[in-house]
């Protein structure tokens, strides 16, 4: 009798294990999440959902991050160094993840449990994402995109939130703010806005999934407005670079950031009616905006582009400057500017337009002080 009971201990130890974990049984029934994507930004995210669920009772300890395979300098595959040493080295070094974050580079795997999907990965690779996840996730899932940027195809363009929900079936939310990923993984204080569609109780929860003390994370009924000002404001951005690399002050800066605040609710309001003004005010809109044009890559990269007088591209830089991470703010302004054209706005937005041509070589980097002397005079009134 003894054998047989060690041999039932023995034999049950392992389920044990499995099931039970920080006084709680973990069982499908339960929220299990996966981030689909694992950058800067990505990784920030698995972090600050790590040190929720390992705490919140409705919620598995683990969190899965899905991983796009990289092989590093050392031979080692990113993958097994994040799981390793609890934290991304090439893109999130000196910061520990949490022991409950798991890096799968199987998107399959990563995805195959989850019913909370969190999107961060660069918007121009979100199309092809999905559509490897068509048929792939639980019929429960619902999803929350962190991607800044928008897809544009002949029939017009769509939102990555829309994308997500279209392609995947699933009710999308999204998350946008003054959220510079370095200055959140050391824990310094700073705000995010959840924009949701119908359902309150959906973008509560992942209010409470994301939200800690130094992340304050609010809800706001508008996915459109949250996402177009996480979008836009990547375009001004870049204007407020190019007035750095060209050594230009405060007041020029403060202008142009005016004038792509405009730019940015009047675009939004255009294609998406619904739009609400006070969503502006927001941390997705204003604060993004103005801790996008003081820090941030597209600023970044805008600056060392001025400062070498347009001579050297933005791929270029981007590739010598962000080792892997992407720029978006020049291919967000390229797509809005195909937008313009298309519904004839282009005289509408200046500023968008400067930024597109000088990005895109057909003007210098001095044009981005120029423009506001070839606007139409009933539209600079109304700027």
């Amino acid at each position: 009798a003894t054998i047989s009971i060690s041999l039932f201990c023995r034999t049950l130890a392992p389920l044990y294990s499995l099931c039970f974990k920080s006084g709680r049984i973990i069982n499908n029934s339960m929220n299990n999440v996966t981030i689909v994507g694992s950058g800067n930004w990505g990784s920030v995210a698995a972090k600050l959902i790590a040190s929720n669920t390992i705490n919140l009772r409705s919620f598995n300890d683990e969190v899965r991050m899905w991983v796009y395979e990289e092989t590093l300098p050392s031979g080692e595959k990113l993958s097994d160094v994040i799981n390793q040493t609890n934290e991304n080295v090439k893109y999130l070094p000196g910061v520990k993840l949490g022991k409950n974050v798991v890096a799968d580079p199987d998107l399959m795997n990563a995805v195959k449990n989850a019913n909370l999907l969190v999107f961060v990965t660069p918007h121009q690779f979100m199309e092809g994402v999905c559509k490897r996840l068509v048929g792939k996730i639980r019929k429960d899932a619902e999803g929350i995109s962190l991607v800044k940027g928008m897809e544009v195809k002949r029939e017009g363009p769509s939102l990555i939130s829309t994308l997500i929900s279209n392609q995947l079936g699933i009710n999308c939310s999204v998350l946008m703010g003054a959220n510079i990923a370095d200055e959140i993984a050391k824990e310094e204080f700073s705000e995010a806005t959840v924009g949701y569609r119908r359902d309150k109780a959906a973008a509560e929860r992942w209010v409470q999934l994301f939200n800690t003390p130094y992340f304050s994370v609010t809800s706001v009924q508008d996915v459109e407005g949250v996402e177009m000002c996480g979008t836009l404001k990547n375009i001004v951005a870049v204007a407020a670079g190019l007035i750095d690399g060209l050594k230009m002050g405060n007041n020029t800066k403060a202008a142009i950031m005016r004038i792509g605040l405009k730019e940015m609710l009047a675009f939004s309001k255009l294609l998406f009616p619904s739009v609400k003004d006070s969503t502006l005010f927001e941390s997705c809109g204003v604060a993004d905006l103005i801790t996008t044009c003081l820090g941030g890559r597209n600023r970044k990269v805008a600056e060392a582009f001025a400062l070498n007088g347009g001579k050297r591209s933005f791929d270029e830089l981007e590739e010598q400057m962000l080792k892997g991470q992407k720029l978006q703010g020049v291919l967000t302004a390229k797509e809005v500017h195909e937008v313009m054209v298309t519904r004839g706005w282009v005289d509408m937005f200046p500023l968008f337009k400067a930024v597109y041509e000088i990005s895109s070589g057909f003007l210098p980097p001095t044009a981005i002080v120029e423009f506001n002397n070839n606007i139409p005079h009933h539209i600079k009134n109304k700027l």
